[in-house]
């Protein structure tokens, strides 16, 4: 592909993108799908243009607000081209005027007089709004600041760059230092995660999927911080487990490896396609002790049988995902203050169901890929008022014994969050929570109900 086409189809995914809620990354791969033409380069140079634009999308809007223009697709890429990428106007004019196959239409007037306003200026201002600079939905800050003080702008900046790749080596098959081998000879350089011992974190962006490591369930793709959720479940060769929202299977997957294949393990979601997916993957990774179920009035009912029967629980909650921004920068926008009430009503029904299923001496892990408050300890502190027969435990006493590394977290809460800029991670808020036995709780185990909603 010429460069014009490329700059055509990143408009064009935009576009798409645009278009519906659905994620990005889910609709970038559905695009290049339907674009035989594209080259393995070419469709690396359309999503890094298109994800970089969605990076700057308020800045760039901003900008295009300021000299006259309307910040749609075309009107970003061109922003992004002359004000990110630096491109001369006279460059960025010979994208425009070829005719070669796939190339974008002329520019219209406006678009040139866009082009004088833009070229060679500065992608920030010192009148731009904070939460224009900041790349956040202005009513976002304000929720934040209580929680970072004066670190919010790091925070917040730190999820404009994008994500590292973090590769989890799978204990059932090799250990670290041999996985980091078997990569290099297929000239993917790694070095050690800094907080989980199974991770890897790889030099650039290496197509990790078509190396033999990859192919022969050594590793997985996983954030770091991801891996550290499974790992402080802290779960046990011969454990009952239960992964309540196990979606495509990554926790499950190291939960598996905890287990060393033994034991029972149980991975449930409301998405029969996620799970599917997640069968892909385990069968690659060597597991055969998940029994995947779909959350229907069916499973619901084996659920209710299966009352104050886990070892552990672990809900990795639907949240707004403002922990994983770097990695789905368009996220943001589509982010309102009307769908964070909802998932937190989804997320205390969520507690309320796996509460019952904990047996009693258990855990039940909480987490999300949130760093608002409300989907986190406001969760877990309202889930405490409501069952006095669990209480939370110090996450730095599991941290201990599942990783080497000094404990990140602040020393007087029970819980752990872990950011983009303090830790190198995606967002990720973990609570342990442990069911009291029988005689010390106030509340019997055989009047607690399971929700039928949640």
């Amino acid at each position: 592909m010429t460069p014009a086409a490329r700059v055509q189809c990143a408009i064009d995914l935009l576009v798409d993108i645009d278009a519906t809620n659905r994620p990005a990354d889910g609709i970038a791969s559905a695009f290049v799908r339907a674009r035989r033409f594209m080259g393995s380069k070419d469709r690396r140079a359309v999503t890094a243009l298109a994800w970089s634009t969605l990076r700057h999308r308020a800045r760039l809007s901003w900008l295009i607000d300021r000299f006259g223009g309307t910040p749609k697709a075309r009107a970003l890429v061109i922003a992004h081209l002359l004000v990110v990428e630096r491109q001369s106007a006279e460059d960025l004019r010979m994208l425009f005027i070829t005719r070669a196959q796939h190339a974008p239409q002329p520019l219209t007037d406006a678009e040139e007089r866009l082009v004088d306003g833009l070229a060679g200026k500065p992608l920030e201002f010192r009148e731009m709004p904070a939460d224009v600079r900041l790349e956040v939905p202005d009513w976002l800050p304000p929720l934040l600041e209580p929680l970072f003080g004066e670190r919010l702008e790091d925070e917040l900046r730190a999820l404009q760059a994008e994500a590292p790749l973090d590769l989890r080596v799978n204990a059932l098959k090799s250990d670290r230092e041999s996985a980091r081998l078997a990569l290099a000879r297929e000239q993917v350089d790694t070095r050690p995660g800094a907080l989980s011992p199974c991770a890897l974190r790889a030099e650039g962006r290496p197509n990790v999927a078509i190396t033999a490591p990859f192919c022969d369930g050594v590793v997985e793709v996983q954030d770091e911080g991801s891996q550290m959720v499974a790992l402080l479940c802290a779960v046990a060769p011969g454990m009952s487990v239960l992964d309540l929202c196990a979606g495509a299977g990554g926790k499950t997957l190291a939960l598996a490896a905890g287990m060393e294949n033994k034991g029972t393990l149980v991975a449930t979601d409301i998405s029969e396609g996620r799970l599917a997916r997640a069968q892909t993957r385990l069968q690659r990774a060597g597991v055969h002790n998940v029994t995947r179920k779909v959350l229907d009035p069916e499973t619901r009912k084996w659920l209710k049988r299966r009352k104050a029967s886990f070892d552990v629980v672990l809900v990795d909650a639907p949240c707004s995902g403002t922990g994983t921004w770097r990695r789905n920068p368009d996220a943001r926008w589509k982010l309102t203050p009307d769908t964070v009430s909802a998932l937190n009503a989804e997320q205390s029904a969520l507690l309320d169901r796996a509460a019952a299923l904990v047996k009693p001496g258990g855990r039940l892990v909480y987490a999300t890929c949130s760093l608002l408050p409300a989907e986190n300890e406001a969760q877990i502190a309202a889930f405490l008022e409501r069952r006095d027969d669990y209480r939370a435990l110090p996450v730095a006493e599991t941290w201990a014994k599942v990783s080497p590394a000094p404990y990140p977290g602040a020393a007087d809460v029970s819980w752990l969050r872990l950011t983009p800029a303090s830790h190198g991670t995606d967002g990720f808020f973990v609570s342990i929570l442990e069911r009291q036995p029988r005689e010390t709780a106030d509340q019997p185990d055989e009047t607690t109900p399971i929700p039928e909603d949640a």
